[in-house]
């Protein structure tokens, strides 16, 4: 009966593999490893960027080459990769520490959570379509501020918030507070500035997406204009905001302007003058640098730098958003600091959201807006991995609770002290070892919370020491649940344990060609001359890829530079030369036969130098070509000094030595060593390719 049984299993096994098969056929076999269809085409259809899902096209002669040549590399790749295995490469060290920091890196994106990301970026694109203009006003309150002292803060916001409801003007009530708030300031300078008026206290100008921390953003964004909030969170304090304006706008404009000083009596007369200027067709740029009172722009007809909305004053931007378009300019309009022109010369338009996701993801670096993502996911962790808290365990008479434990050891290591970042304690005097808390199978007690405040030390506002520690226990908490997932990442994440082997195989392909390959062509001084004797009888002159192997036809030169014509006149240096050549003087002789001849009126220090060079035909252009054979010729110089080139020799075409030639001789053993180890491995691990599976292949 058990062996009935164990045949019909055996048999149904079969059936299983022989189906998987026949849908999922094999490609490869390398080492007596078989690597199917499913696996092949998603590494070759990631290499072209193709998406996997899409219907297969007609099939041509580019594309079956891409694959065939694909084939060629994969299976290279693959038996590479084994031997680096064999050999050891994915435990060498500096393959595990460079991996490690391309690890940390890759887990970032895997430790938050990806939907609530998506939908803050989202979030982000759809308010940059839009710039506000706001005022707030501030009641200041430190986060990690007493109950009180928070409560206190809050209902004196309550009290200016209802203020602003009813009185006539905003700006008015941020007077009136920032005076009291100067008043009571503990800064004497602060304190004498009391009394100083801000006609528009509080105003912030026009702003976009992450200008304002998030929680100012967030509640300007969903405000309609003439509306004031009630009081609004941040780690600065409490906002009361008003939304003065809302209009649409993205990215930075550049405009030239005219600006009238209000201190000049005759503002308005100017600025109008200037105006009809401008009507009359006369050039914006003219008639800026003739009336502009903006002496930083005026010199450039009136042109500001390219500017975001936060950097425009206000009035500006109203102006723009009323429908200004590019090479239009604005009639004359008064602000409290004079009157004005505006011209829009240039604007951005809205990119698309994927465009803009790089930028947002580099702004999502601090702040709530950026915790959020990670906050979500940490919770998610504990629900996943069973997180449990023992400080908030109840014990009671019916249930026994053995875990329960508290945070009174930490608490009582701590000084005041800790508040200025300083804080050192022996681990001998915590002795509750009861853990506070655990997650997955790990636990972590109060000697391990102390350290973690040690370690972590940073300033920060005093308050109620209970406070203090639950804040940072929360802090130990997340940051070992993150821990916890991270050093899970592989397990859990079939994506990520992908990417890391792809970053892990990148690295042994590396280090397994520099050593088989690229190092050991530069060290086997032997192989390297045993190759370059084999090689260079092949090569042919005649033969355009073999060009760089071979001289052109060279001259030998010598160059006498003579910097003026009255130190030696050209007609009596060729005489010279020719003279002296005659007698097959040395060149170092003649030039010294030269600087005899030098005239005394010469005020040159080295009136005549010269210098051998040997230069190739299509490579240079210090002879002509009528000037390609012996002889001797003239260059007169641009200003008053000549030059006189005495071409000694020709030498005819001929093949470079090694040395010459070394870096292609070495780039082509290379290229040899790795025909030659190919070979090797394919049949090291007996490479099998299923030819008619390749031929069957769509994409």
């Amino acid at each position: 009966m058990k062996k009935v049984l164990a045949t019909l299993l055996f048999a149904m096994l079969m059936m299983g593999v022989s189906a998987q098969t026949a849908n999922d056929p094999v490609v490869f076999e390398i080492g007596g490893k078989p690597i199917l269809k499913s696996q092949f085409m998603k590494e070759f259809l990631q290499s072209i960027g193709k998406d996997p899902a899409a219907a297969p096209t007609a099939c041509t002669y580019e594309k079956r080459k891409a694959l065939e040549d694909y084939v060629d590399l994969y299976v290279n790749f693959r038996t590479k990769l084994a031997d680096a295995y064999s050999m050891g490469f994915d435990t060498t060290k500096s393959l595990r520490e460079e991996l490690a920091m391309y690890r940390k890196e890759l887990a970032a994106p895997y430790l938050i959570d990806s939907a609530t990301q998506q939908s803050i970026l989202r979030e982000a694109y759809d308010r940059n379509h839009y710039a506000l203009h706001a005022a707030h006003i501030l009641v200041p309150c430190d986060e990690a501020a007493s109950p009180e002292d928070t409560l206190k803060a809050y209902q004196h916001a309550m009290e200016l918030y209802e203020q602003a409801l009813t009185a006539d003007d905003f700006y008015t009530v941020a007077q009136q507070e920032m005076r009291l708030q100067r008043q009571n300031d503990r800064n004497p300078e602060t304190r004498a500035q009391a009394d100083q008026v801000n006609p528009l206290e509080g105003d912030l100008g026009y702003f976009t997406v992450f200008d304002m921390v998030y929680p100012f953003e967030s509640a300007a964004y969903n405000m309609k204009p003439g509306e004031v909030s009630k009081p609004v969170r941040s780690r600065f304090g409490y906002h009361i905001i008003k939304l003065v304006d809302r209009v649409d706008y993205y990215g930075k404009k550049q405009l030239a302007h005219i600006w009238v000083s209000g201190n000049d009596p005759n503002a308005k007369g100017r600025i109008l003058s200037a105006y009809k200027q401008l009507q009359r067709g006369e050039d914006f740029a003219k008639v800026a640098k003739n009336n502009s009172d903006d002496r930083s722009s005026s010199e450039n007809g009136g042109v500001m730098p390219e500017l975001a909305c936060n950097q425009i004053p206000p009035d500006y931007v109203q102006k723009i958003a009323q429908g200004l378009k590019v090479g239009e300019y604005t009639e004359p309009f008064q602000t409290r600091f004079g009157w004005h022109i505006i011209k829009l010369l240039k604007e951005e338009t809205m990119p698309d959201f994927e465009s803009m996701v790089p930028y947002y993801r580099s702004r999502l670096t601090r702040g709530e807006r950026s915790t959020k993502p990670q906050s979500i996911f940490v919770e998610q962790c504990k629900q996943r991995y069973n997180y449990v808290d023992y400080t908030q365990v109840k014990t009671s008479k019916k249930r026994k609770a053995p875990y329960a434990a508290s945070l009174d050891a930490v608490k009582a290591v701590l000084t005041d002290s800790i508040f200025s970042g300083i804080f050192t304690y022996d681990s001998l005097q915590i002795t509750d070892m009861r853990p506070l808390f655990k997650i997955g199978d790990k636990e972590y007690n109060s000697r391990q919370f102390a350290q973690y405040i040690k370690k972590n030390r940073k300033l920060h506002s005093r308050c109620d020491m209970d406070m203090y520690v639950r804040e940072r226990y929360d802090e130990f908490v997340n940051a070992m649940v993150l821990k916890y997932a991270d050093s899970r990442l592989e397990l859990d994440n079939a994506e990520f344990s992908a990417l890391i082997d792809e970053y892990r195989h990148g690295l042994m392909i590396f280090a397994y060609n520099d050593y088989m390959v690229w190092s050991r062509a530069v060290k086997d001084s032997v192989g390297f001359d045993k190759f370059y004797h084999m090689a260079s009888v092949k090569h042919n002159y005649e033969d355009t890829n073999d060009a760089v192997y071979f001289w052109n036809e060279r001259a030998r030169v010598t160059v006498f530079n003579v910097d003026d014509s009255v130190c030696l006149e050209p007609k009596k240096a060729l005489k010279v030369i020719n003279k002296y050549m005659a007698k097959d003087y040395s060149m170092n002789d003649i030039k010294s036969k030269l600087d005899d001849k030098v005239s005394r009126k010469c005020t040159s220090e080295s009136p005549v130098n010269s210098q051998l060079l040997v230069v190739e035909e299509g490579h240079q252009d210090l002879l002509s070509k009528s000037e390609w054979h012996k002889g001797v010729y003239v260059h007169p110089e641009e200003v008053k000094g000549y030059r006189v080139l005495v071409v000694e020799q020709i030498v005819p075409p001929e093949l470079k030595t090694r040395e010459e030639a070394r870096g292609y001789y070495l780039n082509d053993y290379q290229n040899y060593l790795e025909v030659e180890n190919n070979k090797a491995l394919r049949k090291k691990y007996n490479v099998v390719i299923h030819q008619d599976v390749i031929d069957e292949i769509t994409y």
